[in-house]
């Protein structure tokens, strides 16, 4: 699959944000390595930590902001829609976690972007066994990306009240 059509919505103050070109990239990627894979139109809606709480609490009973939700397409079985779904992304949240992990923050924006994209199309981690597959994938596609993987361990200098190292989970 060569074209995507990503509606990209910014209800964030955030500065940085993903340009159209780069979403469209970070996506291409994933849906190479599924070519049977027909659906190709998504939204990628940039949001606050108020929203993405909202969004969070209403939907995954979790009281506070997260980086990135995915709310994939169910179209009924006799209308053949190409909706992936909906990513929610909250840009103080990514912004927070690539200072945080040491890491670029476009870097951080297309991991997300990938996991993302990831959840529309099925994949999951709650069981060990599929942790390992979604990341495995995840790793593959931001190397192709020459992106490092985002499950590397990463030394953060302490704060006071922070003498160990900060791994990344998103």
């Amino acid at each position: 699959m060569s074209a995507v059509h990503i509606d990209r919505q910014q209800a964030s103050s955030a500065n940085n944000l993903p340009s159209a070109e780069a979403l469209e990239r970070w996506v291409v990627a994933v849906l190479s390595h599924h070519p049977e894979e027909q659906r190709n139109e998504l939204t990628v809606r940039f949001v606050d930590d108020d929203e993405s709480y909202r969004l969070n609490h209403t939907y995954r009973g979790k009281p506070s902001p997260t980086n990135v939700l995915s709310f994939p397409f169910e179209s009924p079985p006799e209308v053949a829609l190409p909706l992936l779904g909906d990513l929610i992304i909250c840009a103080p949240v990514v912004q927070r976690e690539a200072r945080e992990q040491a890491k670029a923050l476009q870097d951080h924006y297309a991991h997300m972007v990938i996991h993302g994209t990831l959840h529309l199309m099925g994949y999951d981690h709650l069981e060990d066994d599929e942790a390992e597959v979604m990341e495995a994938l995840e790793c593959a596609i931001l190397a192709e990306l020459g992106i490092a993987s985002p499950y590397q361990t990463v030394a953060v200098e302490p704060s006071d009240s922070d003498t160990e190292d900060k791994r990344t989970n998103p």
